[in-house]
């Protein structure tokens, strides 16, 4: 158990550093105001224009960092700075969420994969831990019995979590390369501006790959534990 708490320290650590970085990079580049003065409202609103999609809505979502795509009402749902805002750092936001609305309308297979995966997710996420020291517990009573079974159910619905953490990778680099992409071709920004709205999407993708990594190291521990350790 010892081992475990040192993994998730190291795995914490690693992620603290990467969210510190993207918001110094965010609060950077908000500084970074576009000389073509549009809003994070109306950059979103034209890549989608621009794209042909014209049944997504963009509209204001309460608090920071709460930006995200809306399949099932076809939102995009950027945070009042981005909404509003005039910078680099909007200007990034506003376009990769409109990259998830733009999979959505190609249906773009890894998003999906996604989407199919959330409901499963959703219920075996918050389940797995508790079912893995659940059956520990009961195996150590018990003679690995049916804590066994039940520590290695938690091992599976676990094993949900981590593939859906790394369909997410390529779900949300190709939303920033289609961004970046729209972004450039259409001279949205000038090439200072694209360079902070690309450094800004590169450390907010580091985010999910950091998760992803430290979904499957724990996947991995606990599997070593149960699997591992049975005779």
């Amino acid at each position: 158990m010892i081992g475990y708490y040192i993994l998730i320290g190291a795995i914490a650590l690693v992620s603290w550093l990467v969210s510190s970085t993207l918001k110094r990079k965010f609060e950077k580049y908000s500084k970074v105001h576009l000389k073509n003065g549009m809003s994070g409202k109306e950059i979103a609103e034209k890549m989608l224009s621009d794209h042909g999609i014209y049944d997504v809505e963009v509209i204001s979502a309460p608090g920071r960092l709460t930006d995200h795509y809306n399949p099932k009402n076809k939102t995009v749902n950027l945070s009042e700075a981005v909404y509003n805002q005039r910078n680099a750092a909007a200007a990034a936001v506003a376009a990769h969420e409109c990259g998830h609305a733009v999979q959505h309308a190609k249906a773009y297979s890894w998003l999906q994969m996604r989407s199919s995966l959330v409901p499963v997710v959703s219920v075996t996420s918050g389940m797995s831990q508790w079912l893995i020291i659940g059956g520990l517990v009961l195996g150590g009573a018990a003679g690995m019995g049916l804590g066994w079974w039940v520590a290695a159910l938690g091992v599976v619905f676990m094993g949900f979590a981590t593939i859906f953490s790394f369909i997410t990778l390529p779900v949300e680099y190709d939303a920033s390369n289609r961004a970046l992409a729209w972004l450039k071709n259409r001279n949205i920004v000038t090439p200072d501006e694209y360079a902070g709205s690309e450094d800004a999407l590169k450390w907010a993708a580091r985010t999910y790959l950091v998760a992803a990594i430290g979904a499957l190291a724990s996947l991995l521990y606990w599997a070593l534990q149960i699997f591992g350790g049975r005779n």
